[in-house]
């Protein structure tokens, strides 16, 4: 199939998984020389949109990993895209942890939706929760391995290969449950119902209501009122650091993934 399109999708509350996306996305279009478009769907509404796609259309779909999955708010949504025979590249960001089954239920999910999955890959960018876990990251060395990525897949399309197969990625069947955080007594935590809060620091500008992916933070008093993912992106765009989060379970497992995971994870991708 000639691609005649490529396209950059993705959900990134962060920047990191929108990072990977468009790098190997710019990389494959250049070298192709089509045109590239972006579809950022993170805010929510965007997501009141069907996307559609079709032959010729190559998209480099990307999500950010949480729980070692892919956003389970994401899924009603993602259920909806249309590939219509479109080529697609499922891309997960992590945070130095692992990204578990992400790739395979993102892959299988492109694929439910009519795509054909020919490459995949799982980069690493900073831990939503943390400054210091994957700090930096993507960094020169993450570029590096996406731009080859990229180009593995440029070579891939004029060798004449042809789809015969979902891409092979590394995952179990069936897909595991999500991670669960567990305290030093084995216990687990659940921080799916905390939320952030807002310190007197806060200069009424907005931007947390602005950003987040959910929509989940009241224009007026900045209170977090509804789901919330712990992407943090209220709270790293936060002009005046006044977002924050103090539920104890949240700051154990915060700590325990910046002690555990300090080694440096690096970035995977199949072709």
């Amino acid at each position: 199939m000639e691609i005649k399109k490529v396209w950059a999708m993705f959900f990134s509350p962060t920047g990191g998984t929108q990072k990977a996306v468009q790098t190997v996305a710019k990389d494959i279009a250049e070298a192709l020389d089509v045109p590239m478009e972006i579809y950022d769907f993170t805010l929510p509404g965007v997501r009141e949109d069907v996307a559609k796609f079709g032959e010729g259309d190559l998209v480099c779909f990307g999500t950010p990993v949480i729980a070692g999955r892919v956003p389970n708010v994401l899924l009603p949504y993602l259920k909806t895209v249309v590939g219509g025979g479109a080529y697609a590249v499922p891309i997960v960001s992590f945070g130095n942890r692992n990204y578990d089954d992400a790739l395979m239920e993102l892959r299988n999910l492109l694929e439910d939706d009519g795509f054909h999955t020919i490459a995949g890959g799982g980069f690493v960018s900073e831990h939503s929760f943390s400054t210091i876990l994957s700090a930096g990251r993507p960094d020169a060395k993450d570029y590096a391995v996406m731009h080859e990525f990229a180009q593995k897949i440029v070579d891939k399309l004029k060798s004449g290969w042809v789809y015969d197969a979902p891409i092979a990625v590394r995952g179990e069947t069936p897909i595991r449950p999500y991670f669960t955080p567990r305290d030093r007594h084995g216990a687990p935590i659940d921080i799916r119902k905390v939320k952030p809060k807002t310190s007197d620091a806060c200069c009424g500008c907005g931007i947390c209501a602005e950003v987040c992916p959910m929509g989940s933070i009241d224009k007026t008093t900045f209170a977090c009122t509804g789901i919330c993912i712990k992407c943090c992106a209220c709270i790293k765009k936060c002009p005046s650091g006044a977002k924050y989060f103090d539920d104890p379970g949240y700051i154990y497992h915060k700590e325990e993934l910046e002690e555990m995971y300090e080694r440096r994870a690096e970035p995977e991708y199949f072709v």
